[in-house]
């Protein structure tokens, strides 16, 4: 066995690119484990970068901010998915090891291209993504089959949290939504009748060890988390087994380590759905931090340190409660007041967790509560009352 091969044991350095809140809690489950961090984000104000040993305020392909990182860490990963394929190659190049590899991370930065890789794995997993075409010219337009009306056209990069999306009916409506969208390169999917959505957390060593989160049940508002429910209230154990399957394949089919999530549709008609895949830890993921023995953040750790997989088995049921700025902003006056948390705190199963974020913005993600309870209905019913109390309109399963 290498030196490569063997633990990296505390107080090594690990890197993460990128400072959100999901790098944020990538630092605090390593410092936990002993390990210093060097976080690279080019804002000052970075929640990671808040709480790292070290932050280098440094653009992403900046090389001489690299190779500092290179030389002062052990290991490097990634805390969202636009870190440039390029910078994971430089580190590579300068000989330190890099979780997920570029491989990876370009597949899942290009809509056209994880499409392709996912019907790639639709033989080897019995399920496929949904039926789509790619937009890149005219011509493209001119071509799409009537099945896929009605539809959603997405920009094949840079789309998230519901951005670069426009839904359309036929073909002169998808006309005029690739030229709002820039006339970049574009997937267009076929809207299906959803009965739920799900999302499956994975975890991948370097030694091929695979463990599985708690199957999460998901609800989107305008394109962004809401609520996520564990364990997923809708799913049976023939859904389970299919999703365990897909995300060990998709998983070894990158030669993925680290922790990734993939998302899944159940449509009304039972069928099973394959919608996207994001290269990090995830925001339904959350819960995890509290519900689960072994974190999706110290996953992401273990991977990178080469240290055995921890258990993720669930403790307890939970319901996770994205929190958005727009509670912190009154609609009639625009003044910025903090909510009250203290009547949250009251709740004996509510957990609150705010991520740092100086500036709170409509749309913009500044924490969760996860609520954990003998059961989804209670912890859902808590959840619904933290609602009413913050001013979030309240949602059922």
């Amino acid at each position: 066995m290498s030196n490569q091969d063997w633990p990296l044991y505390p107080p090594a350095f690990l890197g993460i690119l990128g400072g959100g809140q999901l790098g944020r809690y990538f630092v605090q489950a390593a410092q936990d484990l002993g390990y210093q961090v060097c976080v690279l984000d080019p804002d000052p104000n970075s929640p990671a970068g808040q709480i790292a040993q070290e932050h280098l305020l440094a653009q992403y392909d900046d090389e001489d901010a690299l190779r500092h990182m290179a030389q002062l860490c052990s290991a490097i990963s990634t805390e969202f998915e636009n870190v440039p394929a390029s910078t994971i190659d430089f580190l590579i190049q300068q000989g330190v090891f890099v979780a997920p590899k570029s491989f990876a991370v370009s597949i899942a930065q290009n809509r056209i291209k994880e499409k392709a890789f996912l019907q790639s794995c639709e033989a080897l997993m019995g399920i496929g993504p949904v039926q789509y075409a790619c937009i890149e010219n005219k011509e493209d337009i001119d071509s799409v089959a009537d099945t896929l009306f009605p539809g959603i056209l997405k920009t094949a990069q840079l789309g998230y949290d519901g951005k670069g999306q426009q839904t359309v009916h036929y073909v002169e409506e998808l006309q005029k939504a690739w030229e709002v969208l820039g006339k970049v390169p574009c997937v267009l999917e076929k809207k299906l009748d959803l009965a739920f959505e799900l999302s499956a957390l994975i975890a991948r060593g370097y030694d091929d060890e695979v463990h599985i989160l708690p199957i999460a049940q998901n609800i989107h508002k305008q394109g962004i988390l809401h609520l996520s429910m564990v364990p997923a209230p809708d799913l049976n154990a023939q859904l389970q087994q299919h999703i365990q399957v897909a995300a060990q394949t998709i998983i070894r089919q990158l030669e993925y380590v680290g922790v990734l999530c993939i998302e899944f549709f159940v449509l009304q008609d039972g069928r099973l759905v394959v919608n996207e895949i994001a290269p990090r830890p995830h925001n339904s993921g959350h819960h995890s931090l509290d519900s689960c023995l072994t974190s999706q953040f110290e996953q992401q750790v273990r991977t990178l340190a080469k240290l055995p997989l921890g258990n993720s088995r669930l403790l307890t049921p939970v319901v996770m409660l994205n929190i958005l700025g727009d509670i912190w902003i009154d609609e009639a006056s625009s003044v910025i007041t903090p909510p009250g948390w203290e009547k949250i705190l009251t709740m004996p199963s509510a957990k609150l967790h705010l991520y740092g974020k100086s500036e709170p913005k409509k749309g913009r993600k500044m924490g969760h509560i996860n609520f954990l309870a003998a059961s989804v209905d209670e912890a859902l019913e808590d959840a619904n009352k933290a609602m009413v109390t913050l001013g979030i309109k309240p949602s059922g399963k």
